[in-house]
């Protein structure tokens, strides 16, 4: 019997993605597991795999598509079997070459019916939401999504459309099949001025600004953060690193030693590598932590599991392998789930400390400035040492104060004792 292949919830909060590949065509059978497509959210690539094994009938969706999650993007069933009345049910039209896709919706209003009202027109929630509050009526809007119905790129669109004239004369827009690496792209930024006359550039945000902002915004108002600061003398931690790079087969950075004493810490400390769930507290039994990376596209926090298990040189070829993933859009969504922890390092920039905002749902993320030479008192003698500015931001309700400060305890011990990193 022909079932119908849905968007998964391909990311915690994303109610759309873009299609951008078919990975099996029309009429090839597949295997359970098999990755059927690739949808592209926020900050990854995701691929959707089979549950069990069939033959792609139809593929409802064109590649470059956005679609929202709970759409059927394609007809899976027995080669030959008849899908004609699903696909009218769906809506779809039937092209020559036998492949279903569903039409956009026109972008007139629609007509009235005998009883005088009008057909409906199917919206998103999000879509109905953002119209109401930019004064838009469904009527003055194409869908473009399955059925025609109303999605969040068409009220975007619309809005930007309200925003600025209306040419004179109306030129069709080219409809070119993208290609993958261009769906990511950035919107051009575009030069206005004010009535004052003062002139400025509006850059658009793109997909994965967005995502960051409301992300970022949902932690400060929903997770009660607050801090314990800590400074580490890191001098044997740099002269470990120069003889562990004389041999290493990867380069190995101080923020690799300090992804693997975050480690040590959660292991000496288990009570910290915890999250905060509605019905309990989550206690994790590995070390799975999260790196910060400033990549091309955006800021991302992909996640090294098992840290406890790894050398600092499998750490290094983890972290890097990430960085480029992020800058080419090849992250997938598992490489960004999971983990208690993230590390967010702007030493490299000269940055002497500073707090950083937890990645929901992790509890807790460690700030590390940069290491600065300078006078400190030890053992009651002054001498210069290299210090390193440590800042843990945690959540109240799962992590509380004394906690934090016995784990930022072992994380310096950590660092200031480095051959705990390699035992």
């Amino acid at each position: 019997m022909a079932t119908l292949l849905r968007v998964p919830e391909v990311a915690t909060g994303s109610t759309e993605a873009v299609l951008s590949e078919w990975l099996v065509p029309e009429n090839e059978a597949f295997d359970a597991g098999t990755a059927l497509a690739v949808l592209e959210t926020d900050k990854a690539a995701v691929e959707v795999e089979a549950e069990a094994g069939s033959t792609v009938l139809r593929q409802l969706v064109d590649r470059g598509t956005t679609v929202e999650v709970g759409t059927p993007i394609a007809v899976l069933g027995a080669v030959g079997e008849d899908v004609s009345g699903l696909l009218a049910e769906l809506g779809g039209s039937v092209a020559q070459n036998g492949s279903a896709r569903s039409e956009p919706a026109e972008s007139e209003p629609a007509p009235a019916a005998s009883n005088g009202s009008r057909e409906r027109i199917f919206a998103s929630p999000l879509a109905r939401k953002m119209l109401k509050e930019a004064g838009i009526g469904l009527e003055e809007v194409a869908g473009t999504g399955p059925n025609g119905r109303i999605v969040r790129k068409d009220v975007e669109a619309a809005i930007a459309r309200a925003d600025r004239p209306a040419p004179a004369t109306p030129q069709p827009e080219p409809t070119p099949e993208p290609a993958r690496e261009q769906l990511a792209a950035e919107p051009a930024p575009v030069r206005r001025e004010q009535a004052a006359g003062a002139a400025f550039t509006e850059i658009p945000h793109t997909r994965i600004r967005r995502a960051i902002a409301s992300r970022l915004t949902m932690s400060k108002q929903t997770v009660p953060h607050f801090s314990v600061r800590r400074t580490a003398r890191i001098d044997a931690l740099l002269a470990l690193r120069k003889q562990l790079n004389e041999v290493s087969p990867a380069r190995i950075s101080v923020n690799d030693l300090i992804i693997r004493a975050v480690a040590v810490a959660h292991t000496e400390v288990p009570d910290a590598n915890v999250i905060w769930t509605e019905d309990a507290l989550r206690k994790y039994d590995s070390v799975d932590v999260g790196v910060a990376i400033a990549s091309e596209r955006g800021l991302v926090t992909p996640v090294v599991r098992g840290v406890e298990k790894l050398a600092p040189s499998a750490i290094s070829r983890q972290a890097k392998g990430f960085a480029t993933q992020a800058d080419e859009g090849k992250l997938k969504q598992q490489d960004l789930e999971g983990g208690s922890i993230a590390v967010s390092n702007l030493g490299m920039y000269g940055v002497d400390d500073f707090t950083a905002i937890i990645n929901p749902p992790q509890s807790a993320i460690l700030a590390v400035g940069a290491g600065k030479s300078g006078a400190v008192v030890v053992d009651g003698e002054l001498t210069v040492a290299t210090q390193l500015a440590l800042t843990l931001a945690v959540d109240h309700r799962a992590i509380d104060g004394a906690l934090a400060a016995s784990w930022l305890g072992v994380l310096v011990d950590a660092l200031e004792q480095p051959l705990r990193l390699v035992a």
